[in-house]
């Protein structure tokens, strides 16, 4: 065995050499044993281009109009659940999807990709083919001679245990919503690099590799099981924004900028709602429309402005960007929490007391003179 290498025994390889999972593995290991088909009736929507905030409420009233079971997820997707509805409709929830992208064009200028399956997971997945596909598509994306705004879709994952097996055979680990870059790598270190080969590995396997917790969570994913339900009203768990430049933009101060925008925004959402952020993520979207996002974890949770900011700017310094043509940048704060909740470690530093007060005052300037009253000495005008 070479250094680096990792060898797992398949299942059904009893007495035979251990065989390194690079091999054919049937499909049919992607089905759980007793597994019974189900109506698709979750939709997952993913509205484009971002919409502004007073637009993004009006289309989850717009998903209200067609089913109570309706959740946020900002700045721009939701989860609804439209199993009562189908019936009142006359319509399966592809057809459902279909009013959804027709309302929305027609109301507020904006279309959405429409990922339909049996549950979150597999709705999330299905409306992430479908917007990859329609980029691909796209005149206006890499290579393309025109360009323009990408078109929405639906995407529907039949419920049948067969199609869904068939639907994530050979999605690779990362394809997976709630694995991570780090986790995939070590997946695809030990020869599982699609959801079929996770779906056919022994879970005890998986422990082994992931630890057991990460490994239950995983191993119900690559069978295409999700037990999390549409929640209704529920508390946003992430909040984000986005700032689009007026041309590509070659130089990073004015990407700096921008990230300082989006943070003072942000902080002032989190702080009126009573709530801090535990991660932040930035995402920076090229001139051929691809995208870049990496994720922090902050040393706690907090709605401090400038903590939002350094943050934002280390993730921005460490994607080491030189000529880049940068379209768009976006920022985005997750494990929203109340604050009442959240420990906050005492420090000794005048400074930092300071600027806590000196944003308490700022705030309490903006309650009384509206948003735009104080604004940070690099504030970047929305494009």
């Amino acid at each position: 065995m070479t250094s680096g290498q990792h060898f797992l025994a398949l299942p059904g390889a009893e007495g035979k050499p251990a065989a390194r999972l690079t091999g054919v593995v049937p499909l049919g290991g992607g089905v759980p044993l007793g597994a019974r088909a189900e109506t698709p009736h979750v939709l997952y929507v993913r509205f484009h281009p971002v919409p502004p905030e007073d637009v993004y409420q009006g289309l989850l009233t717009l998903l209200g109009e067609l089913t109570p079971v309706v959740e946020a997820l900002p700045p721009d997707a939701a989860l609804a659940d439209v199993r009562g509805a189908l019936r009142y409709f006359g319509r399966d929830a592809a057809g459902l999807a279909e009013i959804v992208r027709v309302r929305a064009l027609a109301r507020y200028g904006v279309d959405c990709t429409v990922g339909v399956a049996a549950n979150p997971l597999l709705a999330r997945m299905a409306a992430h083919e479908a917007q990859e596909s329609q980029g691909a598509q796209e005149p206006g994306g890499p290579g393309g001679g025109r360009s323009g705004r990408a078109a929405g879709a639906v995407r529907t994952v039949p419920g049948d245990p067969d199609a869904v097996a068939e639907f994530l055979a050979r999605k690779p680990p990362i394809a997976l919503p709630g694995v991570g870059p780090a986790t995939a790598r070590t997946l695809s270190a030990y020869g599982l690099d699609s959801a079929a080969r996770i779906a056919a590995a022994p879970l005890s396997t998986l422990q082994r590799i992931l630890g057991v917790a990460t490994a239950r969570r995983v191993h119900v994913w690559a069978h295409g099981i999700d037990p999390a339900p549409v929640t209704p009203n529920a508390p946003a768990r992430a909040m984000g924004a986005e700032h689009r430049f007026r041309r590509d933009e070659l130089d990073p101060v004015r990407r700096r900028r921008a990230l300082l925008t989006l943070a003072d925004g942000l902080g002032v959402r989190l702080r009126t709602s009573g709530q801090v952020a535990a991660a932040i993520s930035v995402t920076v979207r090229y001139a051929d429309r691809s995208t870049t996002t990496r994720t922090r974890t902050l040393a706690e949770p907090t709605a401090h402005t400038p903590a939002l900011t350094a943050a934002a700017y280390a993730l921005h310094d460490a994607l080491g960007l030189q000529r880049a043509r940068v379209r768009s940048v976006a920022l985005r704060v997750e494990g929203l929490m109340d604050a009442g909740l959240a420990a906050h470690q005492l420090t000794f530093d005048p400074a930092d007391e300071k600027s806590r007060r000196l944003e308490a005052a700022a705030d309490r300037a903006r309650a009384r003179f509206g948003i735009s009253a104080v604004r940070p000495a690099g504030f970047l005008d929305v494009a």
